[in-house]
């Protein structure tokens, strides 16, 4: 039976595909099979293929099974703004039912983990009232967070923790990710999130000299970052 868990994110821009990249392949250096999914994305360029956004792709690239494009990410808008509003200027609306069906279709896939990332924070807009975290509620799916190691992380990362925990939902485990410049005090602020957040610390994951953001580079940082993860506690769960 596949094992789903929602990976969310403290803000955007904090790492939340190169720490997937980075549990996906964790995950098969334990032998286990692992594939991922992003419903949602914003920022796509156009190929003969259609969109593509970045992340999902690299998501499909550090799958163990071959998927095609359209079932890793069956929502992508061109803009790299919120996804309510590119569907807005599209006249478009999200569809949760596809969103849904895009998941269920993933399950059946047989994988050991199924990985979903979610885009921007926690509360990422949908439109007509609705948020990816009402889904995620609806859908019962343990969480990952991913904390940005930045300024403002502290705060950041309780609000998206309370928030979490509020809808009913289990944080799973999380990971201390430096998506840039290393912060100031580092070792200090993580050491507070550990006591404060009930839940386990997977990692702590370095700036890795920019190749979080390169795309050439993200496979093989991936598989580096992987080293600093500890995903028994995922195992672990059943």
């Amino acid at each position: 039976m596949t094992q789903a868990f929602f990976v969310t994110g403290t803000d955007t821009e904090v790492g939340k595909t190169f720490v997937s990249c980075a549990l996906m392949q964790a995950l098969r250096q334990a032998g286990q099979t692992v594939i991922g999914y992003k419903p949602i994305a914003a920022g796509a360029e156009l190929s003969h293929h259609g969109l593509l956004n970045d992340d999902a792709l690299l998501l499909q690239q550090n799958g163990s099974l071959p998927l095609p494009y359209e079932a890793v990410n069956p929502i992508v808008f061109a803009p790299p703004i919120a996804p309510h509003i590119a569907a807005a200027q599209a006249q478009q609306t999200i569809n949760m039912q596809v969103v849904e069906q895009g998941y269920q279709n993933l399950l059946e896939q047989g994988a050991d983990t199924l990985l979903v990332e979610g885009a921007g924070g926690w509360h990422l807009p949908l439109g007509n009232g609705q948020n990816l975290s009402d889904w995620v509620a609806q859908a019962q799916l343990p969480v990952i967070m991913v904390v940005g190691m930045k300024l403002g992380c502290l705060n950041h990362a309780l609000l998206t923790a309370e928030s979490i925990t509020r809808a009913g939902l289990k944080l799973v485990s999380w990971v201390a990710n430096s998506p840039g410049v290393e912060q100031g005090f580092l070792a200090e602020n993580i050491a507070h999130l550990e006591q404060v957040i009930d839940a386990p610390l997977l990692g702590k994951i370095p700036a890795m000299n920019g190749a979080q953001s390169e795309f050439s580079d993200v496979m093989a940082a991936a598989k580096q970052a992987a080293d600093n993860l500890n995903i028994a506690p995922l195992q672990a769960i059943k």
